[in-house]
């Protein structure tokens, strides 16, 4: 089912439904890449599609466990900074990251399964906000990420020189 699917059902329902459109989007920028055109960095921040992708994995973990679910960072064992969490480990690869995905969404959808949008969530360190708040944020950072992996994949399929710093 697609955003263009649910254009009168309800607010929730639409919300879950552009939110898991992006989740899946964000992963098929790296369907039939290599690993090493998944961590090429073509830009010269750490951005690459696979850092993206573990990016967007730590950003949801810090909106539904941290925020929603009240489990600290350093409890979750999640980087301390968006900055952190780009970054890649020698071990990181295309699987490894997208199952970490897959679980974090699978994890977030368990923990708002009950909640209504207005429920006030006060787990995360800038303070209280509505669970509604926490879906707009998470919706308006994989729109962003989304555009950037596009961009990213098509210089990767263009061979784009790697850059180097």
């Amino acid at each position: 089912m697609g955003s263009f699917d649910v254009p009168l059902d309800d607010e929730r329902t639409q919300l879950d439904t552009f939110i898991e459109e992006h989740r899946g989007a964000i992963e098929m920028t790296l369907d039939g890449l290599t690993e090493e055109q998944a961590r090429r960095q073509l830009v010269t921040s750490a951005t690459t599609l696979l850092g993206l992708l573990k990016h967007v994995t730590w950003m949801q973990r810090v909106w539904f466990e941290e925020a929603v679910g009240g489990k600290s960072r350093q409890e979750l064992g999640l980087a301390q900074n968006p900055d952190e969490s780009f970054r890649l480990a020698d071990d990181d690869t295309v699987a490894s990251i997208t199952a970490a995905h897959r679980e974090a969404c699978a994890t977030a959808r368990a923990v708002v399964a009950d909640l209504p949008l207005d429920t006030v969530v006060t787990g995360h360190r800038m303070g209280p906000r509505t669970l509604r708040w926490v879906y707009l944020q998470v919706l308006r950072e994989l729109t962003q990420h989304c555009g950037h992996a596009d961009i990213l994949r098509e210089q990767v399929l263009s061979d784009h020189p790697q850059v180097v710093l």
